[in-house]
C-alpha cells in the first residue's frame, strides 16, 4: 500500500512538475519556484479534466508525457547521472537505446497512479537561491487527504534559443530519483555491462507492457 502511495507521489511529481510548456523569453525569465507553482497547478487541472487518463489509457499518459515533460527537461542529464560513470564509455547508440528505455520503464512504472489523482494542491516554499545560481532546488508540499507530503525539484538554467529552467532529478519523501536508480543500474553494469543493462530495461519494459 505503502509502496503504491509513493508511485502516486512521485508521478504527480513528474507530471504537475516537470510539465514545462513551451518557453517564450518571458518564461525563460520567471524564478523557478514561480514557474512550479503554476505549472504544477496547470497540469494538475489538466489530469483531473482527461477521462481517458483517468481510465489508465496508455496512449493518452504516453502522449501527455511526450508532448508536455520529455521536450522540457534534461533527460539525457537526468540518464547520464543515473547511468553513472558508464555513461561516458557508452556509444551514441547505446546512450540513445538508454534514454528510450529508462523513459519506458518510468512511464509504465508510474501510470497507474496517473489515475489516482484526486484533489491535490501544491504548495511552494520559499525559494532560497542567488539570481544568479544556474542550480536551484525548489522545495514543495503536495497537499490532499492525509499528511502533506514533501516534493523537490533540482533544476537548472539552459542558456540559447530554449533558454529556461529545466529538471533533471526528483525528490519524494526525501529520496532522489536519481539516485535510486544509479544504485540499481550500478549493480547491473558491474554484472552484464552496458549492453545488459540496455537488455534487463528492455525485459522488464515488455513485462509491464504485458500487465498493462
Amino acid at each position: 500500500m505503502k509502496r503504491r502511495f509513493l508511485s502516486h507521489l512521485l508521478i504527480v511529481l513528474m507530471v504537475s512538475a516537470a510539465g514545462l510548456l513551451a518557453l517564450s523569453a518571458s518564461a525563460a525569465d520567471e524564478a523557478p519556484d514561480v514557474l512550479i507553482k503554476r505549472l504544477s497547478t496547470d497540469m494538475l487541472d489538466n489530469i483531473k479534466a482527461d477521462k481517458a487518463i483517468q481510465a489508465g489509457d496508455m496512449s493518452r499518459i504516453i502522449a501527455l508525457v511526450d508532448t508536455k515533460i520529455m521536450p522540457n527537461v534534461d533527460f539525457q542529464r537526468m540518464t547520464a547521472s543515473a547511468v553513472g560513470p558508464a555513461w561516458r564509455q557508452a556509444t551514441p547508440e547505446q546512450q540513445k537505446r538508454l534514454q528510450e528505455e529508462f523513459k519506458t520503464l518510468l512511464v509504465r512504472t508510474y501510470a497507474g497512479a496517473l489515475t489516482q489523482v484526486s484533489d491535490q494542491t501544491i504548495a511552494v516554499r520559499p525559494l532560497r537561491a542567488a539570481p544568479e545560481d544556474k542550480e536551484v532546488v525548489v522545495r514543495t508540499e503536495v497537499k490532499g487527504r492525509g499528511d502533506a507530503i514533501q516534493l523537490d525539484y533540482r533544476l537548472e538554467k539552459t542558456p540559447g534559443d530554449g533558454a529556461g529552467w529545466k529538471i533533471y532529478n526528483l525528490n519524494v519523501l526525501g529520496v532522489w530519483l536519481v539516485e535510486t536508480y544509479r544504485s540499481q543500474f550500478s549493480q547491473e553494469i558491474n554484472a552484464k555491462g552496458i549492453n545488459g543493462l540496455i537488455a534487463t530495461l528492455t525485459e522488464r519494459n515488455k513485462a509491464n507492457a504485458k500487465k498493462g
